[in-house]
């Protein structure tokens, strides 16, 4: 993901997270640390912006920040592959250990984290700002 991919990215962030989506002004800070700390990936269907991802990366343990993908392309495997590229990167860069927080109310995106051996660690109460618990999961990476 680049700087110019924002305004599609910025749509995709409002369309998908409506109640919580994240300002411009946070993605342009996230984008400011890769590759330091950050790694972000866009996916393009006919030349155009459907999904992204991105993670945060600093010792041993990596962070899930961010996964999207347009409502008409859910369930193709875009956000599978998406997440396969962030473990990947995150085993890359040495963590030994991947962290998320997934909404409470989506149990579709919960799925798909335990079908890639995410586990429930804990909740966090009221995470979202529509009061909404989200619920953190862990998965340990291989050597």
């Amino acid at each position: 993901m680049t700087e110019a991919d924002l305004p599609a990215v910025m749509a995709i962030e409002q369309a998908t997270f409506p109640l919580d989506a994240w300002s411009e002004g946070m993605m342009r800070g996230e984008l400011a640390d890769v590759p330091r700390s950050r790694h972000y990936v866009v996916v393009l269907v006919d030349d155009k912006i459907v999904a992204y991802a991105g993670l945060a990366a600093a010792a041993d343990q990596a962070d899930v920040q961010t996964i999207a993908v347009l409502e008409q392309y859910r369930g193709t495997g875009i956000g599978g592959a998406m997440l396969t590229e962030l473990l990947a990167e995150a085993q890359r860069r040495g963590a030994r250990e991947i962290f998320l927080e997934v909404r409470a109310d989506n149990p579709q995106a919960q799925a798909v984290y335990r079908h890639y051996e995410f586990e429930e660690i804990g909740t966090r109460r009221r995470y979202y700002d529509d009061g909404t618990d989200a619920i953190m999961m862990r998965r340990k990476l291989g050597d």
